[in-house]
């Protein structure tokens, strides 16, 4: 699923994105020129600085006076919230651990006993590789012909290979799951990485030439200059066959159903048959999803071709690389140093507790343990009572989403239709999930921080394995419930965890403005994406069919081109600009949001009206006023170089600067209330409308 976060650029602490009204204009006046002609701008003195940058009117002073941690790559409203949950899960684990009653659930019970393996460094230390040696010997015996298998055991595992198999949801039938094959295999970030030629592409290369050269060292399989010269060279071949973040947007490139055999007959030079059984287990299916073939053919033509030498170092670099945080301190190290030093210039890890913390959730929450520590979390920071609220916010945030598509002009009523069925079927999760999973069968043990990883891993694939023949759960979180972020999930859903529903998104004392501004619209947000240019592709239940007319999907076209064309124009870095074809989803749904999330705040303040209720001014502002900071107070941010480039390379997220100045700059509600004209850069003059 999409996610409102994921990895949001905030606004670099850089002199010419400081206050500079002038030289704002101009680059808004730019970025919109292809759509509408809009007056040349006042002089930066002579207009309200609301009106000529909302950014910089909101957050400046934030900006003067807030340092970028050294543990940071970024510093913002989501960092800030996502830190002081880790400290709250820090002292509750402490807890859990030490007091054995607490421990009333079996996620609690594994939860302590795997944070307490975590911590334990010096039984990691002595722990070694001992928990990957087994599969580290095979390695380094392998044949060509026993490449198969072994590949297929480690793509179990959790390593990162060329085909990456997991069971999901069938892109055609969302209520069915299937098994699919994902592209990966890649240690740089980017495909173009292999072969770009600017001194930053040079520095990843060297980056990472570092960070195998130290693992293998440490692992005591030393690889001299060929050696990783191969390594490289093997990973540049299967790098031309992947496709690009853009032309991943496309669902429909990715909806490639084969059977074994004729996977067999198109990428021949792997066993796929004895691939798949090893990676499953012996658990038999024959029908899956490839997403890219092309990347399936290279892998495959790869194994026969590449030195058996080259793919032994290349199979110990993934296993290692996947457990390297929950390994001894020379793999831990090199990991950070690269992943979080040269790809994000980060200087210093993090506390140990929050890089243990971080282990067990797994990315935005989705590793198994990562459902125990949001039980532990929902515990310690969630209230009915927000519940509530956050729930009543979601209805009046769809009514104003079903109000907007009966409004639109461009659209038709049979398409119309169809898109307030696909409205009316989202199913929102709020909070956390109904009931919390119970492990049956999975094993963690005390002084084991990597086997645990492994067992889990292990464990974790066969209850997935196990649900192939049966119907897709709409019900089950992917996400823990501590996780500050929001998505848009596959089978029609938005999620929002109780991580994300806590100030200064959400606080359930607050005034409407205020929470409808920040949280209203992430909910707004994840709306939109299920009608985004990739999410329109799919129906109410979740499938991928084409359900609009096709005069209608050709308006919509020429919409989502005006917001590409608008936020290409935007440039964060020096000669580097927004790609608006490859953040078009964010971008539209950002757009979106904060126009339904507006309209929900009005339908809130109109029933209050009418229940006889006063709607006073707060710190002096209206209503109005106060949305609108709020939603540019989520937005703001410092990042550092090195991370904001690479989110510009790779991310789907606009910098959190242009997630304010864009939207709300086409957003005549937000003109209304701070009293901006046409002409000034926050009041475009033709406001480019989707939703």
């Amino acid at each position: 699923g999409k996610s409102v976060a994921g990895t949001i650029a905030q606004r670099r602490h850089h002199p010419a994105m400081n206050t500079r009204p002038t030289l704002l204009a101009l680059a808004l006046l730019c970025a919109t020129a292809s759509h509408a002609a809009t007056p040349a701008p006042p002089a930066a003195s002579s207009r309200p600085l609301a009106c000529t940058d909302f950014d910089a009117y909101v957050n400046d002073e934030w900006n003067r006076t807030t340092e970028l941690p050294p543990d940071r790559a970024r510093i913002g409203s989501f960092d800030i919230l996502r830190r002081a949950n880790d400290q709250l899960l820090t002292r509750a684990l402490a807890e859990l651990v030490a007091e054995p009653a607490r421990q009333t659930s079996p996620g609690l019970r594994h939860l302590a006993t795997a944070y307490r393996a975590g911590m334990d460094e010096a039984a990691i230390e002595r722990a070694g590789l001992s928990a990957l040696a087994p599969w580290l010997a095979r390695i380094g015996t392998a044949t060509r012909e026993q490449l198969p298998e072994l590949m297929g055991e480690l793509a179990a595992l959790g390593a990162d290979l060329p085909v990456r198999p997991f069971v999901g949801s069938d892109l055609l039938d969302a209520t069915r799951h299937l098994v699919a094959l994902q592209a990966g295999g890649l240690g740089l970030p980017d495909r173009d990485d292999y072969t770009r030629t600017e001194a930053s592409s040079q520095r990843l290369r060297e980056g990472y030439r570092r960070f195998a050269a130290t693992v293998m060292q440490a692992a005591g399989t030393p690889l001299a200059e060929p050696g990783l010269d191969g390594l490289l060279a093997l990973e540049a071949q299967i790098a031309q066959a992947h496709l690009t973040p853009v032309q991943r947007r496309n669902p429909q490139a990715l909806n490639n159903r084969r059977s074994v055999a004729s996977l067999q007959a198109e990428a021949p030079g792997l066993d796929w048959g004895r691939f798949l059984a090893a990676w499953s287990g012996g658990v038999r299916f024959d029908e899956m999803n490839v997403a890219q073939p092309a990347v399936a053919r290279a892998f495959a033509q790869a194994v026969q071709a590449a030195p058996l030498d080259t793919w032994r170092a290349y199979l110990r670099l993934r296993l290692i690389e996947a457990y390297a945080p929950m390994l001894p301190q020379a793999f831990e190290q090199a990991h950070f140093a690269w992943t979080s030093g040269v790809i994000r210039g980060i200087p210093t890890p993090p506390p140990r507790s929050e890089r243990v913390i971080a282990g067990l959730a797994g990315p935005n929450g989705s590793a198994p343990l990562g459902e125990a520590l949001g039980e532990l979390y929902v515990a310690k920071a969630y209230s009915p009572e927000a519940q509530r609220r956050a729930l009543a916010m979601v209805a009046d945030i769809r009514e104003a989403m079903r109000r907007r598509i009966q409004a639109l002009p461009w659209m038709s009523a049979p398409t119309k239709a169809a898109a307030l069925v696909k409205l009316e079927a989202m199913v929102p999760q709020i909070g956390h999930p109904a009931q919390w999973r119970r492990y049956e069968g999975l094993e963690i043990r005390d002084g084991d921080f990597a086997g645990n990883q492994l067992r889990t891993q292990r464990w974790w694939l066969q209850q997935r394995l196990a649900e192939l023949d049966k119907p897709v759960d709409r019900t089950r979180w992917n996400t823990s419930a501590n996780t500050v972020n929001a998505f848009a999930a596959g089978g029609n859903r938005i999620v929002f965890p109780a991580g994300i529903l806590q100030p200064p998104f959400f606080d359930e004392k607050a005034d409407d403005a205020s929470n409808y501004g920040a949280i209203g619209t992430v909910i707004g947000h994840e709306i939109t994406h299920h009608f985004d240019d990739r999410g329109r592709q799919f129906d109410a239940v979740g499938n991928l069919r084409d359900w609009w007319a096709p005069e209608d999907a050709a308006a919509y076209k020429a919409r989502a081109e005006q917001v590409a064309q608008l936020y290409s124009g935007f440039e964060p870095l020096p000669g580097v600009r927004i790609n608006g074809h490859q953040m078009l989803g964010e971008n539209i749904s950002d757009f979106g949001g904060i126009h339904i999330a507006f309209d929900g705040l009005e339908i809130a303040l109109e029933r209050r009206r009418k229940a006889g209720e006063a709607i006073p001014r707060v710190e002096g502002r209206t209503p109005e006023q106060r949305f609108f900071i709020a939603n540019a107070v989520i937005w703001r941010g410092k990042q550092r170089e090195a991370a904001l480039l690479n989110q510009l390379r790779t991310g789907s997220h606009s910098p959190g600067r242009y997630r304010v100045l864009g939207p709300i700059s086409h957003q005549p509600a937000f003109a209304k209330a701070f009293g901006c004209r046409p002409g000034d850069p926050m009041a475009a003059a033709e406001p480019i409308l989707i939703w």
